[in-house]
């Protein structure tokens, strides 16, 4: 289960913040949802993104699925075991499973994004 320092956007990306950096992945319900991945493509470290812009995505054996950051900034790391490592994301999504490592430029851009709670929520609903 996710700690409550995490933060969602509605396209399943998570947020952890430290410091001025933060860490990016995709939730556990987007893996669940996406089943059987195959391929991940990364970012590029010292790429420019801006929230809502596609990065990378993942591939699973029934969707390409695009991924969108979910706050502004410079990319810092990357997370180059991932796919190689695929079943992280499914094991340990909110740990080994981070994608990539982004220096904020909009901190605030944080506060629009949902808490666990609230995400649990829209999960929820994206059931129905």
């Amino acid at each position: 289960m996710p700690s409550d320092e995490l933060r969602f956007a509605k396209t399943h990306e998570w947020v952890q913040r430290e410091g001025d950096l933060v860490r990016v992945g995709i939730s556990d319900f987007a893996v669940k949802e996406l089943t059987d991945l195959v391929y991940m493509e990364l970012p590029t470290v010292g790429r420019e993104i801006a929230a809502g812009e596609g990065f990378g995505e993942v591939e699973s054996v029934k969707a390409v699925s695009d991924l969108y950051a979910p706050v502004s900034g410079s990319i810092t790391a990357v997370n180059s075991d991932l796919p190689g490592n695929l079943n992280w994301l499914s094991d340990d999504p909110y740990g080994k499973g981070w994608i990539m490592q982004v220096r904020l430029s909009d901190p605030g851009q944080l506060d629009a994004l949902m808490s666990r709670d609230e995400y649990t929520k829209f999960c929820d609903s994206e059931k129905h």
